[in-house]
């Protein structure tokens, strides 16, 4: 039918039938996205996408209405709730902290398919298309549009859809156009997204920049990514002690140690006793999760059999509410290197 008569069809619906997820079949453009929000849609799907993205819009339109339902139930306060965010750290690069920030992002998919995002603020150098193997039409500097930071619809039309269930916010194409992205750009991306998702993940830039710093105040959980050798472990102790200065730390902290090796010449007690916190969850060196990184496919979207993957799973569970509840002082055991 005619684009008009859809748009009229699909408020008249709205209004009569708010319970219907309305899906517009047509090609995309920022424009048609702010008339769809106006009407009443609930998603727009390009006339040429593949089933798998079909499929995901569906079963996004199932969970829509699954939520209406339950809102008759809920206070006016519940609506506000926000999902976890969740930062991924490390003062140095070179460590695989996007390796461990995709993976994380897939791990949680498969909890909560289509309520994870995961964002680049490496806005320089990310590499999170990269490592999920994405060639992505929007980026971050669409997603801070002053069109998406005023409608939640525009913001999720800038996304960019993984297979495996997740949504992704990629860092720009253009390393210059990463001087276009303030920190309040940021704060605000990261507000919208932890009140539409169950989970954000955001991999940041090696260091603590500002955009990371903005990042850090906002986060439930914060997970250090250290590498087994002395730079690494020094840069990790300065970086916490730097963020207890100034008074920014999150509730939940997991200290994972990357790429462990117990040929190394250091121990586990050896890093504990220089970053004064204990390690929680050792990544061994694998040529699974190298293989993988280099295919750009997680290593935890494929089930394979690995004590890299064993140790990241446990590290996804860490994430769990019921993890959470427990008390914290009784859950830590000496982590081992294989």
């Amino acid at each position: 039918m005619p684009l008009e008569g859809a748009m009229r069809l699909a408020t008249i619906l709205d209004i009569q039938h708010p319970e219907i997820s309305i899906i517009l079949v047509a090609a995309s453009s920022p424009e048609l996205v702010l008339h769809a929000m106006r009407a009443g849609i609930r998603d727009i799907l390009e006339p040429t996408a593949e089933p798998t993205e079909i499929s995901i819009v569906l079963e996004r339109a199932c969970q829509a209405f699954t939520s209406r339902q339950r809102v008759p139930q809920q206070t006016g306060e519940a609506s506000t709730r926000t999902g976890s965010v969740i930062g991924v750290f490390s003062p140095k690069g070179g460590v695989g902290k996007t390796t461990i920030a995709t993976n994380i992002a897939i791990g949680l998919g498969k909890i909560a398919p289509m309520s994870v995002v995961i964002v680049d603020l490496d806005l320089q150098f990310g590499d999170v298309a990269s490592g999920l193997g994405l060639d992505p039409e929007h980026t971050i500097t669409d997603a801070v549009s002053s069109a998406a930071s005023e409608d939640t619809l525009v913001l999720k039309a800038f996304l960019t859809v993984h297979p495996a269930g997740i949504y992704a916010v990629c860092a720009p194409k253009n390393p210059v156009e990463a001087d276009h992205v303030t920190a309040a750009h940021v704060a605000r991306l990261l507000e919208q997204l932890a009140t539409e998702f169950r989970y954000v993940v955001i991999d940041t830039a090696p260091g603590l920049p500002e955009l990371g710093l903005t990042a850090m105040e906002l986060c439930t959980d914060v997970v250090w990514v250290s590498g087994m050798d002395i730079p690494s472990i020094r840069g990790l102790r300065a970086g916490i002690d730097i963020l207890k200065q100034l008074g920014i730390l999150p509730a939940y902290r997991h200290v994972v140690l990357n790429m462990a090796d117990s040929k190394s010449g250091l121990t586990i007690q050896d890093v504990e006793a220089t970053i004064g916190a204990p390690v929680d969850v050792s990544i061994p060196r694998s040529t699974a999760v190298a293989y993988s990184t280099n295919l750009g496919i997680p290593v935890l979207q494929n089930s394979k059999k690995d004590n890299a993957v064993k140790n990241l799973r446990q590290l996804i569970q860490r994430f769990d509410p019921d993890w959470k509840s427990k008390d914290r002082r009784k859950i830590h055991r000496r982590v081992v290197i294989k």
